[in-house]
């Protein structure tokens, strides 16, 4: 049977599904756990989010991993990410990075546990939570899987809960720059700063944004912001770009449209938008972050290209100060 130390791995679950008579029905699922409480398993699968019933569990056992990248890849990427939304308090813990922002968004406002702490690593989680705490917040840390497997094993002994299983997704931008859309789609405009309207329309999504936000969104040098507006002006979606990292990888964040004007292939217009801008200025390869159980986002995201690179979890401390925003 599965432990806490298999949160984070590949597993293969074989449930059963049914009786044909006197003998059970079983069928096997394959995935990466993701949760596993006192009465259900939860997996990561190519086809969604699967939660499974302990009682149902006929056998479960880790497996080998697909092919992943390697440790100085995820390290990179996630590296670059971190660059393309900068937190303004920062602190370095060995190689980790501690990072604050008001509470504004988890990815600012938590600890990136990769590479060497430069101590035990309980003595690293002390030390995280002593950090936070002087700053009047909670605790996060942000575990990319499976490279942090331990880092979550030892948070799960201490009773740190995890918020929604993030993919860090890549892809290359020629096929994305090979799409074509809907011929009457509106122009994308990349502006160098955003609009107030666009600024309006991530409030809307991602709640008010302080000062600190817009110190995050327009704080990268390379970065730009798109607008589609319809025939009368009114703004209809938006995104964000970023180029960062000694491999010029464009982060895409902040992609909406609004709920007027969606299945039209907006989504798909802004980003090859945003990856032409990106080819122009020596990008080759895309990165976002979507939560595993947005499968609209996920599915649009898939159809351009973008695979699964990594996961993360966000793990959150049981007490200590007030939550951050998610």
């Amino acid at each position: 049977m599965l432990r806490q130390q298999d949160v984070g791995h590949r597993v293969v679950v074989r449930r059963i599904v049914g009786v044909s008579g006197d003998r059970p029905l079983y069928t096997d699922a394959l995935g990466e756990l993701v949760d596993l409480s006192e009465t259900d398993l939860t997996l990561a699968t190519d086809k969604g989010t699967l939660r499974v019933p302990l009682r149902d569990v006929h056998r479960a056992k880790r497996v080998p991993p697909a092919r992943r990248p390697h440790a100085a890849a995820v390290i990179a990427l996630e590296l670059a990410a971190d660059a393309a939304w900068p937190a303004p308090t920062r602190a370095t813990l060995g190689s980790w990075l501690l990072r604050a922002a008001g509470n504004w968004t988890g990815r600012a406002n938590s600890a990136l546990a990769v590479g060497d702490p430069d101590r035990p690593l309980e003595a690293a989680i002390d030390a995280v939570e002593r950090w936070y705490l002087e700053h009047g917040q909670r605790p996060l840390i942000n575990a990319p899987m499976p490279l942090a497997a331990p880092v979550n094993a030892m948070l799960d002994e201490r009773g740190w809960t995890a918020r929604p299983l993030t993919l860090v997704q890549t892809a290359p931008l020629a096929p994305i720059l090979a799409t074509t859309g809907a011929a009457d789609l509106p122009p994308v405009d990349l502006a160098d700063s955003p609009g107030d309207d666009w600024f309006t329309m991530v409030a809307a999504h991602k709640g008010d944004l302080p000062p600190v936000a817009v110190r995050i969104l327009t704080g990268v040098p390379e970065k730009v912001f798109a607008h589609v507006r319809d025939a009368d002006g009114e703004l209809i979606a938006v995104a964000r770009g970023a180029i960062t990292g000694p491999d010029r990888w464009l982060g895409i964040s902040l992609l909406q449209t609004v709920p007027a004007a969606r299945r039209r292939g907006l989504g798909r217009h802004v980003v090859r938008g945003l990856a032409q801008w990106a080819a122009q200025h020596r990008a080759t390869r895309a990165y976002l972050q979507v939560e595993e159980r947005n499968t609209a986002a996920v599915a649009l995201y898939g159809r351009l290209g973008f695979s699964t690179h990594h996961t993360y979890l966000t793990r959150e401390a049981p007490s200590g100060g007030p939550p951050g925003e998610a």
